[in-house]
């Protein structure tokens, strides 16, 4: 009979075939040819001789400033995502099955809805006199004079929260969930208040989730490139901004924007050590 059927090893190697193949075409491919393009020289849109000068133009201040931007602002969006995702996973986790149904719709509207019609929605509420400047002067702020907050990096990372909130929710839901909630009241039993608990046992848990969700929003923070162009506009600049109009923009430059690319590439493969580390020493704890 084993002469009718295929070696284990030879079925392996069909099942194996067709999606590295498919990884490499759609992945590996666009990606080598991305890094030889950073290499090449500056030209109408580029030279084919390699000379390595995008990455030393990179080290130009102005650039620096992008990178710094894009860094500073990817990471408070995944700290403020974290502070409100945390409680909302939480609640969620906490709800009879049929509450979480609903929860789980509404956390993923953002995700439903097309991105220009939620961002040009956020930029009516954010422009002067919109509804977030009244009810920021109806707290008091501002002394009765309109507020700025369209075009600027407050409202790019508004953007960001909103539109990658729920890549934060998913991941922390799914660690939470499956919580022994028992040791949080051993904890309370003991002792223990409501900040101990949440810092000393609660956190330590979950912690590849934190990890997992962390990892998630810094991604699509670090490349996003359609928030902050709408609503930060040109002095709100990030990788994804430059990455498109090197690439598109007139005068085009490639070897710029492949080298700004593989820069972005290069941060995120370090956040996804980190993660792994961190997800990685939970779960050998």
């Amino acid at each position: 009979m084993s002469g009718h059927g295929s070696k284990p090893g030879t079925r392996a190697v069909g099942v194996l075939v067709p999606p590295a193949a498919w990884l490499t075409l759609l992945f590996l491919g666009p990606l080598c040819v991305v890094a030889l393009i950073s290499l090449m020289a500056p030209g109408a849109p580029v030279e084919w001789t390699i000379d390595g000068s995008a990455y030393q133009r990179l080290l130009d201040p102005i650039y620096l400033g992008v990178l710094w931007r894009s860094l500073s602002l990817a990471v408070m969006a995944t700290v403020l995502c974290l502070v409100l995702g945390y409680p909302l996973a939480y609640y969620i986790a906490r709800r009879p099955p049929r509450f979480r149904r609903v929860l789980f719709f509404l956390v993923l509207v953002p995700l439903w809805t097309n991105s220009l019609v939620l961002i040009y929605g956020w930029m009516v509420m954010l422009r002067p006199n919109g509804a977030f400047d009244q009810l920021l002067q109806g707290l008091g702020f501002g002394g009765g004079e309109p507020l700025t907050i369209l075009y600027t990096p407050a409202a790019v990372i508004l953007g960001l929260v909103y539109w990658y909130l729920p890549f934060m929710v998913y991941p922390l839901y799914a660690s939470i969930e499956k919580l022994d909630f028992r040791l949080l009241e051993a904890a309370r039993d003991l002792g223990a208040g409501g900040l101990a608990v949440l810092v000393r046992v609660l956190l330590p848990l979950t912690l590849p989730g934190i990890a997992t969700g962390c990892l998630l929003v810094f991604v699509e923070a670090l490349g996003a490139f359609v928030v902050p162009d709408l609503l930060g506009g040109a002095k709100s600049m990030m990788l994804g901004n430059l990455v498109q109009q090197r690439f598109l923009s007139v005068p085009q430059d490639w070897p710029m924007g492949a080298a700004a690319a593989m820069l972005m590439l290069a941060l995120l493969l370090v956040g996804m050590l980190w993660a792994s580390r961190v997800g990685g020493l939970r779960r050998g704890a």
